[in-house]
């Protein structure tokens, strides 16, 4: 791809992410519609201090306007409905998916996908019977997942959190042709903790069940397939037998707090316990009404389609402060991006990258980059 080609398709992409039009960007660059318009043909290349207004008026480095962005084809989305900044989403996990794939070849720790034997070649399979072989694969056999993002990882799937606002997507899949296999989970606070565990888990099914259905343009996915995805995340997450035993041990408790009890055991949402319910016949048909009655009646409000009760809190896990000098703070739980950042700090001191690049690859400010490097040397 020529250099103008690249600037242009990155100009465009980034101005359309942040909802501009030409004329809006122009005036915040300091430049004529007509000239912009130039540059996002690629009928001009930009000088360097016009790349640097562009790129100061989007609010991104130079670099994100100049570096080539390699396509990605063998990725699924999880979204609901048409998702603004698709094309943006795609760019960052492309550059993800590159980095990461050069540090584990430069670092030479390629990891296997323990899960290949697994992936449906041909013909369908239940989601149910392969959700307990991934299981077994993982060495969890009847346990609730404690850390899906290191149990992926350790398994050879990629995992990437991104913070990407926008209410319509929750996550998507990236297939071994394109740098994969991986997950991107959307970690966006307004979408709860259980939200993010269950996409990850719903990746996992889409990988291992619908290996060939890349559905890259797709705006609404297969009703089929995300069932099978739904079923496969739900048994992976929260075994059938397990949840018979957790269940039958709060039996001399109101349905709110089973639920309540259960979805935390297993560190799902309470519509995947009610799900469940449902799906078993242990409780009823009016188990989802009298949810919601007794949750009403208890804390006096009812349940908006959104809402977790009794969420789990974003401070269970790994979290990017974005304030200088205060890095990632590291738990014991569930999110943690331990792999990569384990890459980046044997990079940077064996000379492989610098601390900027490793802050790039993180996705963390340089400042606070540098304080895991102090930190890292004790």
């Amino acid at each position: 791809m020529p250099e103008e080609s690249a600037i242009a398709a990155n100009v465009a992409r980034l101005r359309l992410d942040r909802r501009l039009t030409q004329a809006a960007l122009a005036e915040r660059a300091g430049l004529t519609r007509v000239a912009l318009g130039k540059i996002e043909r690629g009928a001009v290349l930009p000088r360097a201090g016009t790349l640097a207004a562009l790129a100061g008026a989007l609010r991104v480095p130079v670099r994100d306007l100049v570096a080539r962005v390699r396509p990605l084809r063998s990725v699924r989305f999880r979204a609901h409905s048409t998702m603004y900044g698709r094309e943006q989403t795609l760019a960052e996990v492309s550059r993800w998916l590159e980095a990461y794939g050069w540090l584990e070849g430069e670092l030479g720790e390629t990891r296997e996908f323990l899960f290949r034997g697994l992936v449906a070649n041909e013909g369908p399979r239940s989601p149910i019977e392969v959700a307990a072989a991934a299981r077994n694969v993982a060495r969890i056999e009847k346990a609730p997942v404690p850390n899906i993002c290191r149990l992926l990882e350790d398994c050879g799937v990629k995992v990437l959190l991104l913070d990407s606002k926008r209410e319509s997507f929750f996550g998507l899949s990236v297939g071994r042709e394109d740098g994969g296999p991986a997950v991107v989970v959307n970690v966006w606070d307004r979408i709860s903790v259980e939200r993010w565990i269950f996409t990850a888990a719903h990746e996992l099914g889409h990988l291992l069940l619908h290996p060939h259905e890349f559905e890259r343009e797709a705006t609404d996915l297969p009703e089929k397939t995300e069932r099978e995805a739904d079923a496969f995340a739900s048994e992976f997450l929260m075994p059938e037998s397990a949840f018979e035993v957790e269940w039958d041990a709060t039996d001399g408790y109101p349905l709110l707090w089973r639920v309540l009890a259960v979805k935390r055991v297993f560190r799902v949402s309470y519509k995947t316990v009610l799900l469940r319910l449902v799906k078993t016949e242990r409780e009823g048909s009016e188990v989802w009404g009298a949810f919601q009655r007794q949750h009403r009646n208890r804390f006096g409000r009812t349940l908006k389609k959104e809402d977790e009760p009794k969420a789990l809190q974003k401070s269970e896990f790994a979290w990017k402060s974005g304030r200088a000098g205060e890095p990632a703070a590291l738990s014991e739980h569930d999110f943690r991006r331990d792999r990569l950042a384990r890459l980046v700090r044997r990079a940077i001191e064996d000379g492989h990258i610098s601390l900027s690049r490793g802050a790039e690859v993180l996705d963390m400010p340089l400042e606070d980059m540098r304080g895991w490097a102090r930190d890292w040397a004790g």
